[in-house]
């Protein structure tokens, strides 16, 4: 009988700094065949300039795994607190 290689935990390690996180509301999504590029910025009514906060850098095979991660924890968020409701007005208000 073959033995199932037994999983690894990688501690995580949470800086008092990052912590705090950083509010975004817009994001600015680009790739290249080997990578993708995540700009994580913030617009303000009234500002013409928006500044990037926060630049995230995947490799395609994490972007998707990204992806995946993310509907899962948004299917748990709407099966426990309903559904997040997205329409034309929330779409213009968030910039996407």
């Amino acid at each position: 009988m073959e033995e199932k290689p037994k999983g690894h935990r990688i501690q995580i390690e949470l800086p008092e700094d990052a912590a705090q996180g950083i509010y975004s509301n817009l994001v600015i999504v680009s790739h290249s065949p080997s990578e993708f590029v995540l700009d994580f910025t913030r617009v303000l009514p009234g500002l013409k300039k928006a500044k990037v906060y926060s630049r995230i850098i995947l490799s395609p095979k994490h972007a998707k795994f990204l992806l995946k991660t993310l509907s899962d924890n948004i299917e748990k968020f709407e099966g426990k607190f309903g559904k997040i409701k997205i329409d034309e007005t929330t779409k213009k208000e968030i910039g996407f």
